[in-house]
């Protein structure tokens, strides 16, 4: 008579707790999703709305942009009427809220040309420009804000305090400028201007966007350095640090276990609409850099009274907010303890 074994259990109770975290960490991103969806939603309808009604307040138009302000009565209506202005405020609104659902942001007043397809030109540039400003921010901040946070009280923290001071009262053009100086002109290391898209070339992509991105940088290293120090040194305070210590643990897995995740909420959270305003206030260093990217292309608007372009880097600008914050409350959902315990 044969004897059959049965499988061994151990593994069946091996999985069961591990996908019971699967599902409680799948849990925590959509309550998150949802809670972030819950205030995003209404917040980007509010400001579309807002957005569209600054037409109507500026009192422009395309027929005093295309014929000029001696333009008669008679034509300022027959061109308004080919662009649908002479209908009622509520339909333009549905029916340019109906296109920006399908990512058409209109036509521009100025030459005719598809807003979306001239954002789109602008805005790579500038995304490559404030991901890597973004990258180099954060990862200097994090090291002068941590060694500061280590090193309290010390020279060393001193001498970070006031170098983030300094750097964080430096304006992106000088900086901008200074940089052209020295790296282009003097020593012949990244060129001085232009711009050269990834497809043709990391190296190149990377060689022109390098000092401006550092022009930018300069402010999200002060503001992360600053949150993260003042985030650490608190958490050094809690109560469950002295719980770890009395506990014997090392000081390695303090900082990093306890006072880490603790103290990175706070600085996470300031990158929030650090990005977003890397891309849209960057207009004076793409002046100095000879770039053609969404700051440049939203000043230009501006100053031509193209209301349509102006509207669309509007929504394009709340987008990124909208989206970059959602990924930041993945982020705190996910590493911070007091996030977690929220969900």
């Amino acid at each position: 008579m044969t004897t059959t074994l049965a499988p061994p259990a151990a593994p069946a109770r091996r999985r069961g707790p591990t996908a019971a975290r699967a599902r409680h960490a799948l849990g925590r991103v959509l309550a998150t999703l949802a809670r972030s969806a819950a205030i995003f939603v209404p917040v980007f309808l509010v400001a579309t709305f807002v957005t569209f009604a600054l037409r109507s307040l500026s009192g422009l138009s395309p027929a005093r942009v295309q014929l000029g302000e001696d333009a008669t009565p008679e034509a300022i209506h027959r061109v308004e009427a080919q662009w649908g202005l002479d209908r009622p405020f509520l339909v333009q609104y549905g029916h340019w809220f109906g296109g920006l659902l399908h990512g058409d942001l209109g036509t521009s007043w100025t030459n005719g040309a598809d807003i979306s397809t001239l954002i789109g030109l602008g805005l790579g540039v500038s995304l490559s420009v404030a991901s890597l400003a973004l990258v180099i921010g954060v990862l200097a901040g994090f090291v002068l804000g941590t060694t500061a946070a280590l090193r309290q009280t010390t020279w060393v923290d001193r001498a970070i305090t006031g170098f983030v001071t300094l750097i964080s009262v430096m304006p992106a053009f000088v900086v901008g400028i200074v940089l052209v100086e020295a790296f282009a002109v003097g020593l012949h290391v990244f060129p001085s201007a232009g711009y050269v898209p990834m497809a043709q070339g990391l190296t190149p992509w990377l060689e022109h966007i390098t000092l401006p991105a550092l022009a930018l940088s300069f402010d999200v290293v002060a503001d992360v350095a600053r949150q993260l120090r003042t985030s650490l040194v608190a958490a050094y305070r809690e109560n469950y640090v002295t719980g770890a210590v009395v506990r014997g643990l090392s000081p390695q897995r303090i900082f990093l276990g306890h006072v880490l995740r603790n103290g990175l909420g706070p600085a996470l959270a300031t990158l929030g609409l650090k990005f977003p305003a890397l891309v849209g206030a960057s207009v004076v260093t793409e002046w100095v850099f000879g770039l053609q990217g969404f700051g440049r292309f939203a000043n230009d608007s501006a100053q031509s009274g193209d209301v349509p372009a102006v509207q669309g880097v509007l929504v394009v600008s709340i987008v990124l907010v909208v989206v970059f914050n959602l990924l930041v409350n993945l982020v705190l959902a996910r590493v911070t303890p007091a996030s977690q315990r929220g969900v």
